[in-house]
């Protein structure tokens, strides 16, 4: 911008200043310059996205400053790319150190002077909030502005190198000089500023006022770029600044006419093509040309509200240069109008992810197809990047069902609903799925789903989160509040999602400006500040990472109590298995020792038959014996009655007396018999009795030993029973606790809820966003509902 290294090259020859106190007047200003001066000088956040509402206070403050003071401002800003392309090259360049600087930044976290995306979008915002008059130029500005202030003999506020060159009466006044934030003064309050004027300027360097704009175009500038001349050889000797400009400026001083210093000029360029001098001698006369002064075109818009003509008639409708001229419209339907191309910008993003602005092409696609109609050979070369490289991406404009039945020129008079149905369509959802969200929040929700839906990598739940957690609430901070992150460096993948998000964002925001405001137009400063949403994703993820944690060690816990749990079970299992061997081996005692009992028995029974048997075999014998005695005797009898009877009478008495004899013998020897069989009888029933009584004592062992058994397994059962009793006292004791907890925490988010009440968007938007199970957001509601619509209703 401007004559190169100019701004510098005074900040040493400060006679070309004079102090002012500024108040009490009209003064003109460079809106894109001082926009972006603005939000520089006041240390916002560069990387993550943008301090919106940080940014809209310092304007609000610079505003309210000049007021104070009794000025006017008067803003005017840029609009589209110049048609001529005279400034192709050096854009160009600017383009691809714009992209080395925003890897940079993401690479480092170091700030690298990279305007967020939505920042123009904010300052035009909030002074339309403030009532400030605002005007956009259909190309760039800086001659719009010179001639604005010369009619109302006011000075100009910018920050630009070319206005050094113009003449303005009332002077340019610098930003770098602008004490803005120091109002001084009593009750006619004034700020402290620095004035330029050209008259200054050459009265300080000696040189005519006719010769300024030839200065300016020898100097080298955005559009002539002269290298083949050493000016610096110029300066005098002894001089205290060696340099290209200060030898120009002495070789201008010994010229009068601007004819004159051009022809000398070539002269100094020496032998050159006739081709080269005509093309080097066209590029000077334009660019001088540019610095002469001209009529305004925005006094009347500014004091009439009477927006000027667009040039090329027929390619812009009325309709449309009027929005323009509000700043209702982006510049860059000019760009794709009249050059089929259009700049997106950069953002802090990685080099080896793709660029940002990929995920919105299709909302871009469908403002192309509605700005140049159904001529499908039309293609726009987007400006973006590829890695690190600068390149053009030709893109076809698309239709929706209902696009392709508009015209540009008639599109403001289209029905609201079909206006309405077109930026649905591409974004992808449904009017009834948006029929629970504020008007003010409809869009920006409507492009957080396509975000989530388009988004790559897909956003997680975190991301959402905290997105919508500073949607629905709204941003609320002070001055300079979004700058505390202690230089730490932020996430890539987080700064690359919200990045996507917000060029979503963005060319949803000019679709719906192009449509006529179908939806309403949120305030971008209440919906995001990048610092503030990063440490949200911070804390959730500290957050996230203290429940995994808690989950594990509770897990761990578990898994310990389980394994106590399992051990003891093993363990009484082993114990049961020992008392049943135990068991087992006491029964197979018991019952070896019975068998042992049953085989004493029956050895005893065995013992008893043989010794009734001899008994038997004995008494049988002495009856066989007594009987033989008995026969001996009968026979001895027998031959006694036979000698008695042959002895006669003489043996009768003794006969008689020897059969008395044995007779009373036979009766002694029966008893006796008789006596040992009942002793016999009465040995065998003792013997029997006894054997009872130790099958008796037996049966009593065991049925003792049966008892003793049973009493052993009721005791483990009322053990195993006791123990199980106690696992569910210890479970019903963690729910308990568990309970308690969850209490405990519902009672802590009640009170933070009744410390700071939610808005009602607050409560539409994040009512599920807070359970735990899944992303039960609104952006999942909505695009359940709305389905996917924007690409099934593309055609190209």
């Amino acid at each position: 911008m401007g004559v190169q290294g100019l701004s510098s090259f005074l900040e040493t020859h400060w006679g070309v200043y004079q102090d002012l106190r500024l108040r009490g007047t009209r003064l003109v200003i460079d809106g894109s310059n001082i926009g972006f001066h603005l939000y520089y000088n006041s240390g916002l956040d560069q990387n993550c996205g943008g301090e919106y509402a940080s940014f809209e206070d310092v304007i609000k403050r610079f505003i309210s400053a000049l007021r104070t003071c009794e000025v006017q401002p008067f803003v005017v800003l840029d609009g589209g790319s110049d048609p001529t392309d005279r400034k192709l090259e050096t854009v160009t360049m600017r383009a691809e150190q714009r992209i080395q600087k925003a890897h940079e930044a993401a690479e480092t976290g170091k700030r690298k002077g990279i305007l967020p995306q939505m920042a123009r979008m904010v300052f035009k915002q909030t002074l339309a909030r403030l009532q400030v008059p605002v005007a956009q130029c259909f190309g760039e500005a800086d001659q719009e502005l010179a001639a604005l202030a010369a009619e109302w003999n006011c000075p100009v506020l910018s920050n630009d190198g070319d206005f050094f060159i113009f003449d303005l009466p009332e002077g340019f006044l610098p930003f770098t000089h602008f004490r803005w934030k120091q109002v001084n003064g009593g009750p006619e309050r004034y700020i402290p500023c620095k004035s330029y004027t050209t008259s200054r300027f050459c009265s300080v360097f000696q040189i005519k006022p006719q010769l300024l704009p030839t200065f300016a175009a020898l100097a080298g500038n955005d559009y002539v770029k002269l290298k083949s001349v050493n000016w610096a050889r110029f300066v005098p000797a002894g001089s205290e600044t060696l340099g290209r400009l200060e030898g120009l400026l002495c070789w201008l001083s010994k010229l009068k006419k601007s004819e004159d210093a051009m022809a000398a000029a070539l002269k100094l360029m020496g032998d050159l093509a006739t081709e080269r001098k005509e093309e080097i001698q066209r590029g000077l006369s334009e660019r001088m040309k540019e610095y002469k002064p001209r009529q305004s075109c925005l006094r009347q818009f500014f004091e009439q509200e009477v927006p000027p003509p667009f040039q090329e008639s027929g390619l812009v409708p009325d309709w449309a240069c009027v929005a323009l001229t509000q700043t209702r419209l982006t510049p860059n339907i000019l760009d794709v109008l009249q050059l089929q191309r259009i700049s997106l910008g950069f953002a802090v993003e990685p080099r080896d992810r793709p660029s940002v602005y990929v995920i919105s092409r299709p909302i871009r696609q469908v403002m192309y197809g509605l700005l140049l109609g159904g001529e499908t050979s039309l293609k726009v070369d987007e400006r973006d990047r590829d890695g690190s490289q600068l390149i053009y991406v030709p893109v076809r404009p698309a239709f929706t069902e209902t696009s392709q039945k508009l015209r540009l020129s008639s599109l403001h008079e289209a029905k609201l609903s079909e206006r309405l149905l077109v930026l649905l369509e591409a974004l992808g959802v449904t009017e009834d799925s948006l029929s629970l969200i504020p008007d003010e929040l409809k869009l920006p929700v409507a492009v957080t789903c396509f975000w989530q839906r388009t988004a790559q990598p897909p956003p997680d739940q975190t991301l959402l989160k905290a997105l919508l957690k500073g949607i629905s609430k709204g941003v609320v901070t002070g001055p300079n509040t979004g700058n505390h992150r202690g230089g730490k460096k932020p996430d890539v993948g987080v700064v690359y999602a919200f990045n996507q998000w917000q060029a979503c964002l963005k060319d949803s925001v000019h679709l719906n400006q192009l449509l006529g405001f179908p939806l309403l137009e949120p305030e971008i400063a209440r919906l995001y500040q990048g610092t503030t949403v990063h440490q949200r994703v911070e804390r959730m993820d500290q957050y996230n990472r203290m429940l995994s944690a808690q989950r594990e060690t509770a897990r761990q816990n578990q898994q310990r109590e389980t394994a106590r749990q399992n051990q003891q079970r093993e363990t009484a299992r082993q114990n049961q298995q020992r008392e049943t061997a135990r068991e087992n081996q006491q029964r197979e005692t018991a019952q070896q020792n019975q068998q042992r009992e049953t085989a004493r028995q029956n050895q005893q029974r065995e013992a008893a038959r043989q010794n009734q048997q001899r008994e038997t075999a004995r008494q049988n014998q002495q009856r066989e014996t007594a009987r033989e005695n008995q026969q001996r005797e009968t026979a001895q009898q027998n031959q006694q009655r036979e000698t008695a009877r042959q002895n006669q009478q003489r043996e009768a008495a003794r006969q008689n007396q020897q059969r008395e004899t044995a007779r009373q013998n036979q009766q002694r020897e029966t008893a006796r018999e008789n006596q040992q069989r009942e002793t016999a009888r009465q040995n065998q029933q003792r013997e029997t009795a006894r054997e009872n009584q130790q099958r008796e004592a037996a049966r009593q062992n065991q049925q003792r030993e049966a008892a003793r058994q049973n009493q052993q397994r009721e005791t483990a059962r009322e053990n195993q029973q006791r123990e199980t009793a106690r696992e569910n006292q210890q479970r019903e004791t963690a729910r308990e606790n568990q309970q308690r907890e969850t209490a405990r925490q519902n009672q802590q988010r009640a009170r933070a809820n009744r410390s700071q009440p939610a808005p009602l968007m607050e409560k539409v938007l994040i009512m599920m966003v807070d359970q735990e199970s899944s992303i039960f957001t609104v952006c999942q509601l909505v695009s359940m509902k709305g389905g996917a619509i924007g690409s099934s209703h593309m055609v190209s």
